[in-house]
């Protein structure tokens, strides 16, 4: 027994020496470095902590990046990248994230080993202007890939992007809304950029390398128009292409011919020169997309087909004074989105389009909406998306049923139609819809109430509409909607209760004079709500005390009313507020 003893003693007494012996290590250094191998370089961790810091967030940003941590391995964290072998970032991936900060920081730049870096979809310039450094960027020479679109920068674009030889693909672009109608964000701050470029052509000189290149809403006004030339002698191998909304000035110049692995084209809504519709576009044998909307094309739109046979998206609609019979698409089987609204194009030679059977989206309007054009068109099974535009508020009873063969709609828009003569079980039978708009149409009861069928819409437009009679309470069965919007239509009476049972809205905006009454204390039941628009309506009384519940408002519009109550001043201090 007693070696027994002696034994556990000298154990206990070798278990002492061990944690002293370890306690000294851990005040001597870090233990945990010690213990624990980072590929993680220390010095870009360094980096990173602070740029982390220039950071803030609120209750809609996506992460607060807890991983990124002092003491751990920055390669593990949120968002990066490190190359194995010498542990150097070389991506930083904070796309979309709902970050905040009042600037980039210049830390960022000391990131050199970076190939690429995506700061989009962020608040990056929080109540401040001009905040995009003008150098740095140049620093990152080993950038193939930079995007900074829709991330609120503002002022010149940095003349340090000029230098990255290195770039495959760069994105300063804001998210451009070609949408028709209204196309909500659920972040009011809406992370717009707003960047301008006074010498495009300096800008892409030495970008030799560049593959795609996206400046959709940057302002090219200053550039004038002898960019065309540059761009097609300084990146030849360019296959995306995109400058919606950029104010370019002159025709779409014959240079651009050069490109010849242009895969993507978008160059809608820019005033440019009146001319005709580019030919030499329908030869590119790679294109997939071209996007020239609104873009003063006129003439006669060529007779020969598209070479491609992998064109999906081909969008002419807002070109008024372009005519002709719609394109022929024998070669283009893979078509997907087809938006001819807004042209001059006839139907009176109606193209065999049968074979489209992979279109999932179709906007059509003046004579192209036709019982004999949208006949040839026969059932398209892959249909999603439907846009009409009739030329008047008519009844062609015959036409909505082409439309009710395509039970798989999920979007639906219609103008200018008449829904006497259409019986509500054939709006009722559309229960894959999430997205209905309707303007311009004339709107019975029972069509109205039939809406409430449609129980997975999320967005639900109604805009400049005849209806008579109150908003039905059968909205109120729409629990998935996510935006509601009847703006300008002659609804009358009261808003109804129901509506306190759509507690999955970010976004309601009713606005019409014939609307009267209180505003319903249900309201407050909308804990989601981000957007509520109650202007120009003749709603009385006091504001329900409800609406305090409201946490995650951003805008609040209640003018143009006869409204009286304070609690809309206990709501959040970044409240957008509108009530006088």
């Amino acid at each position: 027994m007693a070696s027994i003893g002696w034994a556990l003693l000298l154990f206990l007494a070798q278990l002492h020496k061990l944690f002293s012996t370890s306690s000294a290590h851990a005040d001597a250094s870090n233990l945990t470095r010690l213990a624990v191998h980072f590929l993680c370089r220390p010095g870009q961790a360094d980096t990173l902590l602070q740029l982390k810091k220039s950071f803030f967030f609120d209750d809609t940003s996506a992460t607060r990046l807890q991983s990124w941590r002092d003491g751990t391995d920055c390669c593990l964290w949120e968002g990066v990248g490190c190359d194995a072998s010498s542990g150097n970032v070389t991506v930083l991936d904070l796309n979309n994230r709902g970050l905040f900060s009042f600037g980039l920081d210049p830390t960022i730049f000391n990131l050199t080993s970076l190939r690429q870096l995506d700061l989009s979809m962020n608040e990056l310039s929080f109540i401040q202007s001009d905040n995009i450094p003008a150098t740095g960027f140049e620093r990152l020479a080993l950038l193939s890939h930079l995007n900074l679109s829709s991330a609120g920068f503002q002022g010149q674009v940095p003349i340090g992007i000029s230098k990255l030889v290195n770039l495959l693909s760069l994105d300063i672009s804001n998210f451009f809304d070609d949408a028709y109608f209204y196309e909500p964000s659920d972040n009011y701050y809406e992370n717009s950029n707003s960047l301008y470029e006074s010498n495009f052509g300096t800008l892409v000189a030495n970008l030799s390398n560049l593959k795609e290149l996206y400046f959709d809403g940057v302002d090219l006004s200053l550039s004038g128009d002898e960019w065309w030339i540059s761009l097609a002698t300084a990146v030849p191998n360019l296959e995306v292409l995109s400058l919606a909304g950029c104010h370019l000035s002159g025709p779409i110049h014959k240079s651009l011919a050069r490109l010849h692995s242009l895969s993507v084209i978008n160059l809608q809504q820019n005033d440019i020169t009146a001319g005709p519709f580019p030919e030499f576009f329908m030869d590119f044998l790679s294109l997939t997309v071209l996007q020239l909307s609104d873009t003063n094309l006129q003439g006669w739109f060529p007779s020969k087909s598209f070479q491609s046979k992998n064109l999906r998206f081909l969008d002419l609609s807002g070109n008024h004074n372009l005519s002709g019979h719609v394109p022929n698409f024998s070669n283009a089987s893979s078509l997907e989105i087809l938006r001819l609204t807004g042209t001059n194009f006839s139907s009176a030679k109606p193209v065999p389009l049968s074979d489209l059977k992979l279109l999932k989206e179709l906007r059509l309007d003046g004579s192209l909406v036709s019982v004999d054009f949208l006949s040839s068109l026969g059932r398209l099974g892959s249909l999603r998306q439907l846009y009409l535009g009739f030329n008047s508020v008519s009844a062609l009873r015959s036409i909505f049923t082409w439309i009710g063969y395509h039970h798989n709609l999920t979007s639906l828009q219609i103008r200018g139609y008449n829904f006497s003569m259409t019986t509500p079980s054939s709006l009722s039978s559309f229960k894959t819809l999430s997205r209905l708009t309707m303007y311009q149409c004339n709107l019975p009861g029972p069509i109205i109430s039939a809406i409430g069928n449609l129980i997975d819409m999320q967005t639900l437009e109604l805009i400049d509409c005849t209806s008579y009679g109150s908003i039905p309470s059968s909205f109120g069965n729409l629990t998935s909607l996510i935006n509601l919007y009847v703006t300008g239509s002659t609804f009358s009476g009261p808003l109804p209760a129901a509506v306190g049972n759509l507690t999955s809205l970010k976004t309601m905006e009713i606005q019409g004079r014939y609307i009267s009454g209180t505003i319903p204390y249900t309201i407050g039941q909308l804990n989601k709500l981000r957007r509520l628009v109650l202007s120009g309506c003749n709603l009385s009384g006091s504001i329900p005390s409800s609406i305090v519940n409201l946490t995650q408002l951003t805008i609040l519009d209640l003018s143009d009313n006869s409204l009286n109550g304070k609690s809309i001043y206990l709501l959040s201090p970044f409240l957008v507020l509108s009530y006088a």
